[in-house]
C-alpha cells in the first residue's frame, strides 16, 4: 500500500462513507494518516471491576464476553450491548446509536473502557464509555498502577466517528510498512524531531502527552518547512527574471510631497524609499505593503506610480470592489493632477478617463473599447479597476508596475494574469490560461509587483504565506487622527445607544449600520456548521470558541433597514447597500452618502460587509455593527476603520446578543486594542489564524496554524528552507521532498 492510494481502494466504503470522508479532507492513505486528533482522553483511575464505585469515573481492562446490536422496544433506538469481564467480576456495557461497535468489539477482544460507573435493575454498567482495543502494538503502560494510555479524539462528521477513525488508522499502520522520510536527516537531528513513522504513531496512539507533544512539534515544523520551501522556490525563480528598469527621480518625489496637504509619516517615507530601491534591482520587485486602516497606503502607491510613469511605463492598479476602485481613481486624480498624468478607470459597469477633452480638472465617461485603445497605445499611464483588468482584451503597451489592493481577495491565477511574462510561463509551466499573448503587455521583462493589504497579519503568518515577498509595514498613523471610541453593547444598553446615535446625527454626522446578512433567514432554519478537515488541535463547530448560532439570530440588512426607518429613526434618511444591488444603484447610494457634509442625502447607511474595505466618508462618525460575534476581529477592525476619517470624534458600537464569556472577551479585545496588528496577534493566540478575517482563507491545516504561534519555529523553518533552496534550488538531492513541495504548491492557495 502507498500513501497516494485512494482510500476506497484500501477499505470497503459505502458511497455515503466515502462522501463523509471527503468532507473531512480524507481521500488518500496519506490524508488519513495525517488526520490528527484534536485532543486525547486520558484513561485514569484504573480499577478492577470489583473495586468500582457507583458514580465514580474509572477505567477498566477486561475481555469482551458478548456484544450484539439490537433495537430498544420503547424508544426504537439501536444500541450495542454487551459485557466485559476481568478476574474479579463482570460489568455490562451499552453504547447508544453505535450499533457498528458490535462488529468491531468481538467476543474475546481485550479492551479498556473509561466512563462513569452506574447501577440499574441490579446491574453494574457503563453507558457510552470511551473504549480502546489493546493489541500487541498498543499496550497499556503503567507506573505504580497509574495508567498512561491516551485515547485520541478526532473531529467527526455524520457517518464518521472517532471510534471508526481510530480503528481504520490502526489498520493502516498494520499494512503500510516503511514510510519514506521527507525531512533531511540533518534537520531532524538539529531540532530533535522524531522520524515520520514514529511521529505518526505517537500522534495517533501516544503513550504519554509528552510523546504526543513531540509528534505535534514535528508535524508543525514539517508543514511550515514545506510551505517555506515552496515560497523560497518562487522567490528564487523571481530573482532569475529580468525586471523593468525604472530610475527613480528624487526631485519628482520631493515635488509630489510638496503638493500634499499634510506631511508624510516616517513609515511612509521609509516604504517609498524601499520601493524605489527595489526598482533599481535587475529582477522585478515583489513586495507586500501591510498597513493598518487609514495608515496611508494609497499615497505610497501614488508616489511610486508617479516614478513609473516618469520612466514612460504604465501602471495597473487592481482593487477588489468597484467602490474601492472608484475611490482610488478619484484619489489618484487628486494627487497626480499637478503632474498631468492620464488615468483610466475600468470596472464591469463603467469606464472613465482623466483628464477629459474639455477640462484637465475633470474626468469623462467613454466607451470601454475606446479606453482600451488608449491603454494599448500607451496614452493611459495608470489604469485602475477591478478584476476587469485581467480580461483578454486589456493590453498594455509598456506595463511597469502592478499594484494589487487587498491582494488576498484575488486568486493566484488572477494575480498571475497581470504579473507573469511569457518567458516565465513557458519555463515554469503555469496555467495554460496564462499563455494567451493578449494577456501580457511585455515580453523581455516582467513588471514590478506591489501587493497591499489593510488586513492585519501576524508576523509569523506574513513570514510564512508571503515568504516569496519582501515585507513593508506602515505602523504609524497620520498626525491628527482622533482615536475611535469603541464599545461592546449588550441588549440592555441598546436603547441608550440609539439615543446617543440620534444626538450625533442631529449634529449633522452620519452613521453606518453593518449586518451579517442581506435577507432574514427562515425562522425554522438552523445554522449549518461544518467541521474543517485538517490536523490537531481542532475546534468543533459548537466549541465555545466558535459558537454555532441559529441563522435567525443573525441581523439582516433588509430587516434592519425597515426597523430603523419605521421605528427607531423615522426622522432620518436611511438607505441600504448590499451585493444584490445593481452597480449603478450602489454608485447612486454611495454618491448620496459620501457627499460633503451638509450636501449628503443619506444619514444612515445599512449595509453588509461590502463597506469593509476602503470606503471613505469623512463625515461618518458612527459605526454600528449588529451581530458582532459573527465577524472576525480583523473584519470588525476594518469596519471600525470606515469612521474616524474626519475632524470629529468617532464611535464604533459592536452589538451582540450573545452572553458567552469567550465571545464578549474577544469583542472586548477590539474595544481595548491600540491597532490592528495587536488584534491580529490576539486572534492568532486565542482563535487561530483562520479567523483573522472571519473565514479560513490561507489554505493551511490547523497544525500549520498552531505552529504560527511559535515565532522561533517559523524562523527556524524559514532559515532551513532558505539554506536548502540556495544549495539545491530544484531539490534534486531530495526526490521525496521535491515531490511533496510540488504537491504543496498545487494544493495551497494563498488568497
Amino acid at each position: 500500500m502507498k500513501l497516494e492510494d485512494k482510500i476506497e481502494n484500501i477499505f470497503r466504503l459505502t458511497p455515503a462513507k466515502k462522501s463523509a470522508l471527503k468532507k473531512l479532507g480524507i481521500t488518500t492513505a496519506r490524508d488519513m494518516l495525517y488526520y490528527f486528533p484534536f485532543r486525547y482522553i486520558e484513561f485514569s483511575g484504573l480499577k478492577k471491576i470489583s473495586e468500582l464505585v457507583i458514580g465514580e469515573h474509572a477505567s477498566v481492562i477486561g475481555e469482551v464476553v458478548k456484544i450484539e446490536a439490537e433495537k430498544t422496544w420503547k424508544k426504537k433506538m439501536i444500541i450495542a450491548q454487551g459485557a466485559l469481564k476481568d478476574d474479579t467480576g463482570l460489568v455490562s456495557i451499552v453504547w447508544f446509536n453505535q450499533p457498528y461497535l458490535a462488529n468491531i468489539l468481538k467476543p474475546g477482544a481485550k479492551i479498556m473502557i473509561s466512563g462513569k460507573a452506574a447501577y440499574k435493575k441490579g446491574k453494574l454498567f457503563f453507558a457510552n464509555p470511551e473504549w480502546q482495543i489493546l493489541t500487541n502494538n498498543l499496550q497499556l503502560t503503567t507506573d505504580n498502577k497509574q495508567p498512561t494510555t491516551l485515547l485520541p479524539v478526532y473531529s467527526e462528521t455524520y457517518g464518521v466517528s472517532s471510534e471508526w477513525l481510530r480503528w481504520q488508522i490502526k489498520r493502516l499502520f498494520d499494512e503500510i510498512g516503511a514510510l519514506p522520510e521527507i525531512i533531511p536527516e540533518e534537520i531532524l537531528k538539529k531540532y530533535h524531531l522524531p522520524g515520520v513513522k514514529r511521529a505518526l504513531m505517537a500522534a495517533h496512539f501516544p503513550k504519554t502527552m509528552a510523546e504526543a507533544g513531540a509528534a505535534k512539534k514535528r508535524f508543525a515544523f514539517e508543514e511550515i518547512f514545506f510551505i517555506q520551501l515552496e515560497r523560497q522556490k518562487q522567490r528564487k525563480k523571481n530573482e532569475e527574471i529580468k525586471g523593468v528598469s525604472i530610475k527613480p527621480n528624487e526631485e519628482l518625489i520631493k515635488e509630489f510631497k510638496g503638493f500634499l496637504p499634510y506631511k508624510l509619516t516616517s513609515a511612509q517615507e521609509k516604504v517609498i524609499s524601499q520601493i524605489l530601491d527595489d526598482f533599481k534591482k535587475p529582477h522585478p520587485m515583489s513586495r507586500l505593503l501591510e498597513g493598518d486602516v487609514g495608515s496611508g497606503k494609497t499615497i505610497v502607491a501614488a508616489a511610486v506610480s508617479l516614478s513609473v510613469v516618469n520612466n514612460n511605463y504604465q501602471v495597473a492598479f487592481m482593487a477588489p470592489t468597484e467602490i474601492l476602485a472608484r475611490q482610488h481613481f478619484e484619489e489618484f486624480i487628486r494627487r497626480l493632477e499637478p503632474f498631468r498624468v492620464s488615468i483610466g478607470l475600468l470596472t464591469s459597469s463603467e469606464s472613465k478617463k482623466f483628464p477629459s477633452k474639455l477640462s484637465f480638472k475633470k474626468s469623462a465617461v467613454l466607451s470601454k473599447s475606446q479606453l482600451l485603445k488608449f491603454v494599448e497605445a500607451g496614452d493611459i499611464k495608470i489604469l485602475i479597476g477591478t478584476h476587469a483588468l485581467i480580461q483578454d482584451k486589456v493590453k498594455f503597451k509598456k506595463l511597469g508596475l502592478v499594484i494589487i489592493d487587498e491582494q488576498h481577495r484575488f486568486g493566484t491565477e488572477q494575480r498571475a494574469h497581470l504579473v507573469k511574462n511569457k518567458e516565465e510561463i513557458k519555463q515554469y509551466g503555469d496555467s495554460p490560461k496564462l499563455l494567451k499573448k493578449s494577456q501580457i503587455g511585455f515580453v523581455k521583462s516582467a513588471p514590478h509587483l506591489l501587493s497591499m493589504t489593510a488586513t492585519p497579519i501576524p508576523r509569523t503568518l506574513a513570514l510564512t504565506i508571503y515568504g516569496d515577498l519582501d515585507l513593508s509595514v506602515l505602523d504609524e498613523m497620520p498626525p491628527g487622527r482622533i482615536k475611535i471610541i469603541t464599545r461592546v453593547v449588550s441588549p440592555k444598553e441598546r436603547v441608550n445607544t440609539y439615543e446617543f446615535i440620534r444626538e450625533e446625527i442631529k449634529k449633522g454626522r452620519q452613521a453606518f449600520v453593518i449586518c451579517p446578512r442581506i435577507d432574514a433567514a427562515p425562522r425554522n432554519n438552523a445554522d449549518k456548521t461544518r467541521t474543517n478537515a485538517g490536523t490537531f488541535p481542532r475546534l468543533s463547530a459548537s466549541s465555545p470558541r466558535n459558537p454555532a448560532l441559529p441563522l435567525q439570530e443573525m441581523k439582516a440588512v433588509k430587516e434592519e433597514y425597515k426597523k430603523l426607518k419605521e421605528h427607531i429613526f423615522p426622522e432620518f434618511e436611511i438607505a441600504m447597500l448590499h451585493g444584490k444591488l445593481k452597480p449603478k444603484e450602489k454608485e447612486e447610494v454611495m454618491k448620496k452618502f459620501s457627499a460633503p457634509a451638509g450636501d449628503h442625502k443619506i444619514d444612515i447607511l445599512v449595509s453588509t460587509s461590502v463597506v469593509e474595505v476602503g470606503v471613505d466618508v469623512p463625515n461618518a462618525t458612527i459605526m454600528m455593527i449588529e451581530g458582532g460575534e459573527r465577524f472576525g476581529l480583523a473584519q470588525l477592525h476594518q469596519f471600525r476603520g470606515r469612521v474616524g476619517r474626519g475632524e470629529h470624534q468617532s464611535y464604533c458600537f459592536v452589538f451582540t446578543e450573545h452572553s458567552s464569556g469567550r465571545v464578549r472577551e474577544r469583542l472586548r479585545a477590539l474595544q481595548d486594542s491600540k491597532n490592528g496588528f495587536e488584534l491580529a496577534e490576539y486572534d492568532l493566540m486565542f482563535r487561530g489564524p483562520g479567523e483573522l478575517s472571519g473565514r479560513n482563507q490561507w489554505g493551511m491545516s490547523d497544525m500549520g496554524m498552531e505552529a504560527l504561534k511559535n515565532i522561533k519555529m517559523v524562523e527556524a523553518a524559514r532559515l532551513e528552507a532558505q539554506n536548502l533552496i540556495n544549495q539545491d534550488p530544484e531539490l534534486k538531492k531530495y526526490p521525496f521532498l521535491q515531490k511533496r513541495v510540488q504537491e504543496i504548491g498545487e494544493k495551497l492557495h494563498f488568497e
